[in-house]
């Protein structure tokens, strides 16, 4: 059953979906882009939700875990930049989608919740499906150097967010987290562009536009969405859900910069969506979410 939380989910993924194909076209660096997503997403929403009063916090200390959240999400956008440049964007994706596996394993270790049987089976058939969509070359060719590590950190960092993202919306309104946390993941990104001696200007008329569309659509639309769902369903859910960004990139690369799909991509793809749904099936007796 398509409920609104799902909906959204599902609107968020392909949201973010558009993000590595943009980064594809190589109009500006992975990190100056990450900051740029971050940093227009957040000028357009500080205004309304101070607008709507919606930056009341009914105790100033619960700042310190949305900064923790902010740059979470920061740094998980930027070790993965990062390792895209030090290796292969598919190495990259495969290492960081391993997410699903750490938000199960601290879902249990951290907040007592131990992640159903369909979970662990879904994640496991996804996870397949996902080796099969990269392609057995990149499975082979995995290196343990500094590239592979990122990956993996920033499959931690995602992880890590999205457990955190839920234990506090449950707490505030979407609107409230989700500014908050995106001016802490602004000044965190600045911070580490002006470290990499990264260039905040001087781009191209296409690059600005590919900035607004990162800001706009892949942060500001897609993490309303995504946070909303995180807020209503299961985290280890939205973990699993969230690989099958890599198929709704693969279809916009094919429309947008001709990228062709190839057999082996769409029997992944399928293999992956069959994961996804399994960690949804369940008796009509539980939960509907």
């Amino acid at each position: 059953m398509m409920t609104k939380p799902r909906i959204a989910l599902f609107l968020g993924i392909l949201c973010i979906s558009i993000f590595p194909v943009i980064v594809k076209m190589n109009l500006t660096s992975g990190l100056i882009s990450a900051f740029y997503r971050m940093a227009i997403a957040t000028a357009i929403i500080l205004p309304f939700a101070l607008y709507k009063g919606k930056l009341k916090l009914k105790s100033f200390k619960i700042l310190l875990p949305i900064a923790f959240c902010g740059i979470l999400f920061a740094s998980d956008i930027a070790v993965w930049n990062i390792s895209i440049q030090n290796s292969s964007a598919t190495q990259a994706t495969l290492l960081t989608n391993l997410s699903p596996i750490w938000v199960g394993v601290f879902s249990f270790a951290f907040l007592n919740y131990r992640p159903r049987k369909s979970f662990w089976l879904g994640t496991f058939i996804a996870l397949i499906g996902m080796m099969v969509f990269v392609g057995i070359d990149t499975i082979v060719d995995l290196k343990l150097d500094f590239a592979f590590f990122l990956g993996i950190l920033s499959g931690l960092f995602y992880a890590l967010y999205i457990l955190a993202s839920k234990k506090l919306l449950a707490k505030l309104e979407v609107i409230t987290f989700i500014t908050y946390s995106m001016i802490f993941s602004t000044i965190f990104l600045f911070i580490i562009n002006v470290g990499f001696g990264e260039h905040f200007s001087g781009f191209s008329n296409e690059a600005w536009i590919s900035l607004f569309v990162q800001g706009i659509v892949c942060q500001l639309i897609a993490w309303l969405l995504i946070s909303y769902a995180t807020q209503q369903m299961r985290p280890t859910r939205v973990s699993l859900s969230l690989l099958s960004q890599a198929i709704f990139a693969m279809i916009l690369a094919a429309l947008f910069v001709h990228e062709k799909i190839t057999a082996i991509q769409m029997i992944g793809s399928g293999i992956i969506l069959l994961g996804i749904a399994t960690t949804f099936y369940e008796k009509k007796s539980v939960e509907k979410i």
